[in-house]
């Protein structure tokens, strides 16, 4: 029978192979025994200050185990733990925690004034350091460490909410992606079957916790007992030595870290002989970076493309889609996994349209979310149609065709633009640029970059008599948002393509600068 909430996978696991490793983070390892141990200590001391079901706590962290652990943690209570972003802005942090009302925030000691610059949290009962005391402020282990190894779990349904990730919305505000039980399970169960991660198989996690897919790969050793070996900063260098020294034989990384990885000095003296797969996903990758990635790691590789709306994966482009050398199907996405359909939809008049047309992708699979959080009207506005018993058929937002039943993405709905795994929205980055005194007009769009897929560029029609160095700018945005939603580089126009009504024609903006490419995201 299968195991219906993440509590109860991870009860199995301490069960039946309690001494197994489940995460390793350099010397220190964890054994099932020691995550369910230390989850019932954390769950006790939550309870004790008042969380229970329905509650949210929140993280601001690098370091997996921790998360993972007060993820687990608040499970066993019904409550929901929210990774925050920790390259976020002090502000964009402090509207995160209030949005969620968490009264836990965790916070490692680099992030700590990040913390105390968002001052107006007045919901936080508790603020602990992840790894020491700060100041009067305790470490996560001292404050947790008296209370009671002994729990029993409430009782879950399986369509319970288990995971709050946030997403920046087209308004610019965030909006809370509540993800369940059975989408995450479901999640698990997917890639330990596509990517053939069995219980001997050790993978490698470099991806930060509030990225779904950092927490999806935490997640899977409660699936098949499986070990988690997680870096909390993904230096190429050792990450590439990782592979061997630790065993490692799958990993998910973006198509950044791949480029960073083959830009090594002396990468081909490594040991890769015991890596089995690489998956890949979350921003574009060029074909030299693919086929040089595929010569130097000599294993299979498997393209991801999904969201966090759909607790992750949507689509796999499998290893023998890449063995068979068809330089067109390695431009697609690949197909649906694990029972998930699509539906290419125009998003004007809502009809579906046939094979070879650009429309909306819309996705069915059990692993869509469970609604946005506190937001029914998002949430309805995600799912026209309503749910279904198998999800409900999902809006991604994003833009493509299906061609012999292997989608291709061809644009984005939402002009979202996606830069190193990261995705940004360019109506929050409009409202700060906006907001530059020499800025008469502007609009933000992707270009291509080879390092991170797509860079932010800004496009700004400048006051009468103004002069202002593009430098400038930037530093004015740096100022004022988070480094990485900001532009890497600004163009000064006359004017900006505009349709009768106004509205910013982004894809002619756009259109010079994707010249020549086979596809302007992956």
């Amino acid at each position: 029978m299968q195991d219906l909430t993440l509590v109860q996978s991870l009860q199995r696991q301490a069960a039946i192979r309690p001494d197994a490793p489940a995460y390793r983070n350099g010397d220190r390892w964890l054994s099932f025994r020691d995550v369910d141990i230390h989850t019932n200590r954390i769950a006790n001391a939550l309870a004790a200050m008042g969380v229970g079901r329905g509650s949210r706590v929140a993280v601001l962290t690098k370091l997996h185990i921790e998360c993972i652990l007060l993820t687990l943690a608040a499970c066993k209570l019904g409550a929901v733990c929210m990774p925050v972003n920790w390259r976020l802005a002090p502000h964009e942090v402090e509207y995160i925690v209030n949005n969620g009302e968490a009264p836990f925030l965790m916070a490692d000691a680099a992030f700590m004034p990040t913390v105390q610059q968002a001052a107006r949290l007045p919901l936080v009962r508790q603020l602990v350091c992840t790894e020491v005391p700060h100041g009067d402020v305790p470490s996560f282990a001292q404050w947790y460490a008296d209370a009671s190894p002994n729990l029993t779990p409430v009782a879950l349904d399986t369509h319970d909410a288990a995971l709050q990730l946030y997403s920046s919305g087209t308004t610019g505000l965030p909006k809370g992606i509540v993800l369940s039980h059975a989408g995450l399970l479901s999640t698990s169960r997917v890639v330990e079957r596509e990517w053939k991660f069995e219980q001997s198989s050790i993978l490698g996690n470099p991806l930060p916790v509030f990225h779904v897919a950092g927490m999806t790969m935490l997640l899977m050793p409660l699936q098949n007992g499986g070990l988690t070996t997680v870096f909390a900063d993904f230096d190429p260098e050792q990450y590439l030595k990782a592979f061997s020294a630790h065993g490692i034989t799958h990993s998910f990384v973006v198509p950044a870290m791949l480029l960073f990885m083959l830009q090594v000095p002396g990468a081909k003296a490594n040991d890769y002989s015991g890596v089995k797969l690489i998956a890949y996903g979350g921003s574009p990758i060029s074909e030299t970076t693919l086929k040089q990635a595929v010569d130097l790691f000599g294993c299979d590789f498997l393209q991801v493309y999904g969201l966090t709306e759909v607790s992750g994966p949507a689509t796999f482009l499998l290893p023998e889609d890449h063995r068979s050398g068809d330089a067109e199907l390695l431009r697609s996405a690949g197909r649906p996994i694990g029972g998930g359909k699509l539906r290419i939809v125009d998003p004007i008049t809502m009809q579906d349209l046939p094979d070879g047309e650009v429309g909306e992708i819309w996705i069915e699979s059990d692993r869509n979310l469970k609604e946005y959080w506190r937001n029914p009207e998002a949430t309805a506005q995600a799912y026209p149609e309503g749910r279904n018993g198998n999800g409900g058929w999902l809006r991604s937002g994003d833009g493509g065709y299906v061609r012999n039943g292997y989608l291709y993405i061809n644009d984005r709905i939402k002009d979202m633009i996606v830069s190193g795994g990261e995705n940004i929205y360019p109506a929050e980055v409009e409202n700060v640029l906006m907001r530059h005194p020499a800025v008469a007009d502007g609009a933000v769009i992707g270009v291509p970059d080879d390092t991170w897929g797509e860079a932010v560029k800004a496009c700004v029609v400048l006051r009468p008599g103004v002069e202002v160095e593009p430098r400038d700018i930037i530093d004015f945005m740096r100022a004022n948002l988070a480094h990485y939603k900001c532009p890497k580089s600004v163009d000064v126009v006359d004017e900006l393509p505009r349709n009768p009504s106004g509205k910013i024609l982004k894809r002619i903006l756009r259109a010079p600068y994707w010249q020549g490419r086979q596809r302007a995201v992956a």
